[in-house]
């Protein structure tokens, strides 16, 4: 069918679902793949045709779709960066009721790590939201709810908690709050709250303010002693033997990502600066001893460091705990004021590509106005970060990318 709409592009979405290796595969399957690669074969370099597919796992698509003149080109598309959210969610404002207090700038810098597809989520969610509240156009608060929803997870209305289960969370999420406030190089805090959503009784989200292409040992420590934060608050207030299990998480988080300075960043000075499961099999059982006393060794130089930040400000501990129990959630902002601490600086927004639209941050033009703007122009999205695998049909060129990084650190109860 291609060859008589020439010229023409063929693109095959999830080629992993009839391109995975034939070893598993089932008889109808390998037909199918078979019946591609000489599909494929048949088409000549000047014939006009250009075969595109994508794929989530390149790793376990069949070597005989990757082999040179097939699929040889793997070109990695990450999720957008602020940029390209930004532009993402102006075309999918462009033909929506927007309120003029929506600021598409501050949106999209919250949104780090979301892809095209949770960007059209978001907005989706926050219409369907406006249907069922009455309202007639989209506001900022209905955006920040459905960015909530994907970030946190759904509330759980139904789950009843004793005031004492309350307290204790309330202070265990103020021992998080307080030490990313507190600690160099931590990521903004968002909101905390104490409502329970999905398996947590509460939770402190952060988000980055800026996107991220690679983590200092100092950011990487100060997610350890985010992680330390609830555990420590605990001990302080109800002493070490009332402490509970809802730092299980916490501590998850905490011991992979030491293992990960310690194994596979070498950012240990007893270890030093080697990737463990790339040595040979006998310099890995020497080195696992090593690891596993520097990885305890962090953890514990962790909640020192925790345990006399929150000990200088255990008022703040008090303070916060309380306003969280009136209120249950608070966002970044509200916590620093209750905290006596200035508002956050903001980063200055990049150059847009297109005029702001009027209550998207600016004035000078409605969304449709901004999205016509753009008409002709390469849209960016993506329903996550996806590879793009292109079969030869000019001169090779390569295409390299790296993986983007996790969207916020989620800190629960």
């Amino acid at each position: 069918a291609a060859k008589k709409k020439t010229p023409c592009i063929v693109f095959i979405d999830e080629i992993d679902a009839v391109g995975t290796s034939r070893k598993a595969f089932e008889t109808q399957s390998r037909k199918t793949l078979n019946q591609l690669l000489t599909e494929m074969d048949g088409f000549e370099q000047n014939e006009g045709i250009i075969v595109i597919a994508a794929t989530n796992i390149p790793e376990q698509l069949d070597p005989a779709l990757t082999r040179p003149g097939r699929f040889d080109r793997l070109i990695h598309v990450p999720n957008p960066d602020i940029g390209g959210r930004r532009e993402i969610l102006i075309h999918y404002l462009a033909d929506k009721p927007v309120e003029g207090d929506v600021d598409v700038e501050s949106l999209a810098r919250g949104t780090s790590g979301f892809s095209g597809a949770e960007l059209f989520n978001l907005v989706n969610m926050a219409c369907v939201q406006a249907a069922v509240t009455g309202e007639t156009t989209i506001t900022s608060e209905l955006l920040d709810w459905a960015k909530d929803r994907i970030v946190m997870g759904v509330e759980r209305k139904s789950a009843v908690l004793t005031e004492e289960s309350k307290r204790l969370t309330a202070y265990h999420e103020a021992g998080h709050a307080i030490v990313a406030l507190r600690t160099p190089g931590a990521m903004p805090v968002h909101k905390a709250t104490i409502v329970p959503r999905g398996s947590a009784l509460g939770m402190v989200t952060q988000l980055p303010d800026k996107d991220e292409t690679s983590i200092t040992r100092k950011q990487l420590l100060a997610r350890l002693d985010v992680c330390m934060g609830g555990r420590v608050a605990e001990e302080l207030i109800f002493g070490k033997d009332e402490v509970t299990t809802g730092a299980l998480s916490d501590l998850q988080q905490a011991t992979r990502l030491a293992t990960y300075m310690v194994g596979e960043v070498g950012l240990s000075s007893l270890v030093g600066p080697v990737h463990v499961d790339s040595m040979s099999k006998g310099g890995r059982r020497a080195t696992e001893a090593l690891v596993d006393k520097e990885v305890v060794q962090l953890l514990r130089d962790s909640h020192a460091r925790v345990t006399k930040l929150l000990t200088k400000h255990t008022a703040d501990l008090h303070t916060l705990s309380a306003e969280m129990l009136r209120q249950e959630t608070l966002t970044g902002d509200e916590i620093r004021a209750v905290l006596g601490m200035e508002p956050a600086v903001k980063p200055a927004p990049p150059p847009p590509k297109h005029k702001p639209a009027a209550g998207a941050g600016g004035d000078e033009a409605t969304l449709k106005e901004a999205e016509a703007e753009k008409e002709g122009e390469t849209e960016k999205d993506g329903e996550e970060a996806i590879d793009i695998l292109i079969p030869e049909v000019v001169e090779p060129v390569e295409a390299i990318g790296d993986k983007s990084e996790a969207k916020e650190s989620e800190v629960p109860a």
